[in-house]
């Protein structure tokens, strides 16, 4: 996966949970709130596409853009490539921030419950 920035994680994700969608429709509900203007839009979607993290098709005359995987499943290769890059491929400084995160809601705990059980589940059936 090539990396993205803030700015294109940010349009990617938006892309990925809305798509298919136009540049147009992405500078309305996204970008005016967030004080992007369409050509900004535009550019980030651009290298998107070119980076190979945007599918574009013409219908009806204008171009949309879609994610080709999910957005499930571009959050987890993003976290991946964090974990990569930035942790050396060690998830305990993560780790170490979950445990102190005071704002994890109920549904989030119950969440990471599921992923222990999963990861323990696993090691097991490895040994």
């Amino acid at each position: 996966m090539k990396t993205v920035g803030d700015q294109e994680l940010v349009v990617l994700r938006f892309v990925a949970e809305h798509g298919p969608v136009t540049v147009g429709e992405v500078a309305e509900r996204y970008g005016e709130a967030h004080g992007l203007a369409r050509s900004t839009i535009l550019t980030v979607m651009e290298r998107l596409r070119k980076k190979g993290h945007l599918d574009r098709k013409k219908v009806e005359g204008v171009f949309q853009y879609s994610s080709p995987v999910p957005a499930s499943e571009l959050l987890r290769d993003v976290v991946g490539d964090f974990v990569q890059r930035s942790l050396a491929g060690s998830l305990s400084p993560f780790v170490t921030y979950l445990s102190e995160a005071e704002d994890v809601s109920e549904e989030e705990l119950q969440q990471l419950q599921d992923v222990v059980a999963r990861l323990q589940s696993r090691k097991q059936r490895k040994e």
